[in-house]
């Protein structure tokens, strides 16, 4: 066997004999104390509280690894593959089965406690022991299948598939099956499927009175519109950007891409509350349109124009992330050798620029449709009467008439939204290839765009661009005066109220928002790596794998991003307030709510940045016998520079900024920026809500920034490209003159 499947049985008996198998009171779980446990002795390990007599359902776990261990020095390869096979998957069931069936009291599964001997027991969350013991029978099962051939025996890549598999099993299926059961199950555990229908058929959800009659539509209509509104001028927006900064020599293109990049990181309710600032009935807007030109002040910010606005000016930036890696990526030889064969401009950009680009249109437009989905601040500024599934669902689980099954039927039918979104993404790109970068030297130089797109993309850029400033103009000033609207007082209260300093004894920082604040950068700096990590391996599976459950695995990706993030948050608390994975109230669960929510992010731009990456540049690797890791690490990884970034700087940002999925798995030790934003607006200290924004903005830009510098740029070894603008007749001659 190899060197790697001997270190997996040691790390295997580390977990099951040495280290705690059960969580410690008080183990500071941020500080990996989950992971690593206490000192050894501390807790009793699995294999003491087995002999002992105080857990005997342990037992079987360990014996599973003592199978292994039996084998492991075996000659026959085939023998020992099957008997790692059997060992790691019969250790998981034993693991799951303890682990689910001895929980609590009156819970669990009474008879397989018996069986397992553990009736009437209860046992605590799993701890470092559990996680490692459970790593190991995992990673055991992955090698007894790799020794039997499967993915062409590669230890890599089928460890890496077993555990995004575990990862996503565990932390995305078994929370959102927790919140989902309760759609066809009662208060009381009765099995209703004819009140599930009833929630399901419900006239509030698939009404049609705003066609019919003049009421509201259903729900679900009123989500799927804003849905694709949202996912089709984002697109168009991100695309138009990133054809002007890549393509044209248009002057002030790194402040325009700064711009672009600011609504991604601006903390929730700011944008709307600035809109309304702007266009309410008594914003500065308004005023000025009644008073110059005597346009009556109105509601129409309130509703689905306003809701529309302020999610287009939130998610476009994704769009251009996803995007501009995938026109960067366009081989600029192919567009020479279309307008070598008479090809003006237009036809050049409509039969090759186009269609290269259909990956990261898809992708684009699928994240703006599911974000726009899953979105539930905007809406809840800016709804009025305008509802949507994401402000419904979390009026259904935190209003004042609580109903846990109404707000898993919405989010089934929100589910169902999205995965068609997703059918449909995938038919639309079909089974062409989208190759751009392959081995073979590239020297062309990237084509001009065509004189009528610059101009629709200019006219698109130029008012989003205009709106932005203007937004964040008020945004800054906001924090420097007493009363936003009212009493416009220069004063430095509100950042003294946050941010002050104590130099008197050493450094205190006394400000109530700085607590929120290193607990928010230290959650982020954990998880967007995380996040960049998982999320880019999966892709790489997905692409560069042949392997069953392929489809159903990315669908799986899309799961966390589909489900709204109040309900995600739900369904963590649920799922993760009792053993055997124990973590509510922990930094450790806010971690792993920002990883599998924004992963989804990571694997659609790894997606659509390696469909334009030849497999023949993994293939000369592995031909010079590099193993698939290197591979990956020296070859692949380089040319997703750009997809890296995306990741990197979105999970981040989310990290920093998301409110939805973590306003319910916030504690008192654990509170983040958003959730002290959140309790100022409801408060009404909208100065010092300002203020922080403000704050969290420039530190979030220092961090884009530094991501930046540290990946750096994708070199693809072509020419030096030239100023670009609509005077360059052609691209060849130009070249060659250079």
């Amino acid at each position: 066997m190899a060197p790697a499947t001997r270190l997996v049985l040691l790390i295997g008996w580390i977990g099951y004999a040495l280290m705690p198998w059960y969580l410690v009171e008080g183990m500071g779980l941020t500080d990996l104390g989950w992971l690593a446990g206490y000192p050894f002795g501390k807790a009793g390990s699995a294999l003491a509280l087995a002999l002992s007599g105080q857990a005997p359902w342990l037992l079987p776990v360990g014996i599973a690894l003592a199978v292994a261990t039996a084998f492991m020095g075996s000659a026959d390869r085939g023998r020992a593959a099957k008997v790692l096979i059997g060992a790691g998957l019969l250790g998981m069931l034993l693991f799951f089965a303890q682990a689910f069936a001895i929980v609590l009291k009156d819970q669990g599964i009474p008879w397989l406690a018996a069986l397992l001997g553990g009736a009437g027991a209860a046992q605590r969350g799993m701890g470092g022991g559990g996680f490692l013991t459970l790593l190991a029978l995992l990673l055991l099962l992955c090698h007894g299948l790799a020794y039997r051939g499967i993915c062409r025996g590669d230890l890599f890549t089928t460890s890496s598939i077993g555990i995004v598999i575990l990862l996503i099993g565990l932390f995305i299926f078994f929370p959102v099956w927790i919140i989902l059961k309760s759609a066809l199950i009662e208060a009381d555990g009765t099995f209703a499927p004819a009140a599930f229908l009833a929630r399901f058929l419900d006239a509030s959800i698939w009404g049609l009175g705003c066609v019919t009659s003049n009421t509201n539509c259903g729900v679900a209509w009123n989500t799927l519109v804003l849905a694709v509104l949202c996912g089709v001028i984002t697109t168009l927006l991100g695309l138009a950007c990133a054809l002007l900064i890549l393509r044209t020599g248009m002057p002030g293109k790194r402040i325009m891409r700064a711009l672009t990049v600011l609504p991604i990181i601006t903390p929730p309710f700011v944008i709307g509350l600035a809109l309304i600032l702007l266009f309410g009935r008594a914003g500065a807007a308004s005023t000025l349109l009644y008073e110059w030109f005597g346009v009556p002040r109105s509601r129409w910010l309130y509703g689905l124009p306003g809701v529309l606005l302020a999610q287009v000016l939130a998610f476009a930036p994704i769009a251009f992330l996803v995007l501009i890696g995938v026109v960067q990526g366009i081989s600029p030889s192919l567009e020479e050798a279309s307008q070598t064969l008479g090809a003006k401009r237009w036809q050049t950009f409509r039969t090759v620029t186009w269609p290269l680009l259909r990956p990261g249109i898809a992708n684009a437009f699928l994240l703006g449709f599911v974000e726009s989905m899953a979105d539930f601040g905007n809406p809840l500024v800016l709804g009025g009467n305008f509802e949507v599934l994401s402000t419904k669902i979390f009026f259904a689980v935190v209003g004042a008439s609580y109903n846990q099954g109404q707000a898993a039927v919405l989010a089934i039918i929100l589910l169902a939204f999205t995965l068609g979104a997703f059918w449909v993404q995938q038919r639309w790109l079909g089974d062409k290839s989208y190759t751009t970068v392959t081995g073979k030297g590239d020297a062309g130089l990237p084509t001009p765009l065509p004189r009528r797109v610059s101009w629709l993309a200019t006219a698109a850029i130029v008012p989003w661009v205009a709106l932005t400033v203007v937004i964040y103009v008020v945004i800054l000033i906001g924090g420097f005066v007493r009363n936003m609207g009212r009493d416009f007082t220069p004063t430095l209260e509100h950042y003294r109220t946050g941010f002050a300093i104590d130099f008197s004894n050493g450094i205190f920082f006394e400000g109530s928002a700085w607590s929120s604040f290193f607990t928010t950068v230290k959650v982020a700096a954990i998880s967007a790596p995380l996040t960049a990590l998982i999320g880019l391996l999966t892709a790489y599976l997905l692409t560069r794998q042949r392997f069953r459950g392929r489809g159903a695995l990315e669908f799986a990706t899309m799961l966390s991003f589909a489900i709204p993030g109040t309900v995600l948050g739900v369904a963590y608390i649920l799922a993760f307030n009792v053993p055997p994975i124990e973590i509510t109230g922990t930094g450790l669960i806010l971690i792993i709510a920002f990883v599998f929510r924004n992963m989804p992010v990571g694997v659609r731009s790894g997606i659509a940045g390696l469909s334009q990456i030849d497999k023949s540049l993994d293939e000369a690797s592995t031909t010079l016998r590099a193993r698939s890791f290197t591979t990956l690490w020296r070859v692949v990884l380089p040319l997703l520079k750009p997809a890296l970034v995306s990741a990197l700087v979105y999970s981040f940002v989310r990290s920093m900024t998301a409110v939805s999925a973590v306003i319910f798995l916030v504690s008192a030790e654990y509170n983040l920026s958003t959730a002290y934003i959140v309790g100022r607006v409801e408060a009404g200290e909208f100065g010092l809500a300002i203020a922080y924004s403000s704050a969290l903005i420039l530190f979030m830009a220092f961090g884009i920034a530094l991501i930046q510098f540290l990946v750096g740029e994708r070199k693809l070894g072509r020419r030096k490209i030239v100023a670009l603008s609509s005077s360059v007749s052609n691209p060849i001659t130009q070249g060659a003159a250079s």
